[in-house]
């Protein structure tokens, strides 16, 4: 799955460098594998985040993009559109956003939920329905993080917030905090592999989207 995400992670057009971050030996040895340039990182993380913040302190760019490896229908066109709307350096931290009309998900608490203001910035994300009710649609949220470098260092040093420990959601400490995140809602489907059964639904898109 790590493969396949970096495969298509390098579709990106705007990407200086790409670079697989973990903690676990087998994967370190995989990436390398198939050729991915690789950093062992501390295992001592809580978050993505915080590996991607090691990782960055020893990369001199303003831009970085979290690209989460559970994230298989990754897009290039996804990273390109955070990275555009980082440009605007008063925006500190993006995001991408789907709109789902399928109100069976709604209730899905491995599918995080986001409801944004008229500028398009998250007011809230969580596990639970959000809104409570929807006649039409819900914003799933996609977990691929865009920072500037500056503010992910400071976002780095923040003590975790009370709703982030809530809702397991390291966003939330952003908001909670006080500083903005952009969402950019992307055409794409989603399907992030959150259980073992996610694995085979993702299997048969993959499979379907080849035969189309």
């Amino acid at each position: 799955m790590i493969q396949i995400v970096h495969e298509r992670a390098k579709k990106a057009k705007y990407l200086d460098r790409l670079i697989i971050a973990t903690d676990d030996e087998r994967i370190y040895q995989s990436a390398k594998d198939f050729g991915a340039e690789v950093k062992m990182t501390s295992p001592n993380h809580n978050s993505g985040t915080d590996r991607t913040a090691e990782v960055s302190k020893q990369i001199n760019t303003p831009i970085i993009i979290n690209i989460q490896g559970d994230e298989p229908l990754l897009e290039g066109e996804m990273i390109d559109a955070l990275i555009e709307s980082l440009q605007d350096e008063a925006i500190p931290m993006a995001t991408l956003i789907t709109k789902v009309k399928d109100l069976d998900l709604l209730h899905d608490i491995n599918i995080v939920k986001v409801i944004q203001d008229k500028e398009g910035f998250a007011l809230y994300f969580s596990r639970s329905p959000l809104p409570f009710k929807s006649p039409d649609y819900f914003l799933q949220h996609i977990g691929i993080y865009g920072y500037q470098k500056d503010f992910l260092m400071k976002f780095n040093e923040l003590p975790p917030s009370r709703l982030e420990r809530i809702e397991n959601l390291e966003q939330l400490r952003a908001l909670e905090y006080g500083y903005k995140i952009k969402v950019i809602e992307t055409p794409f489907p989603t399907l992030s592999v959150d259980t073992p059964q996610d694995i085979i639904k993702v299997e048969n898109y993959l499979k379907k989207s080849k035969n189309d």
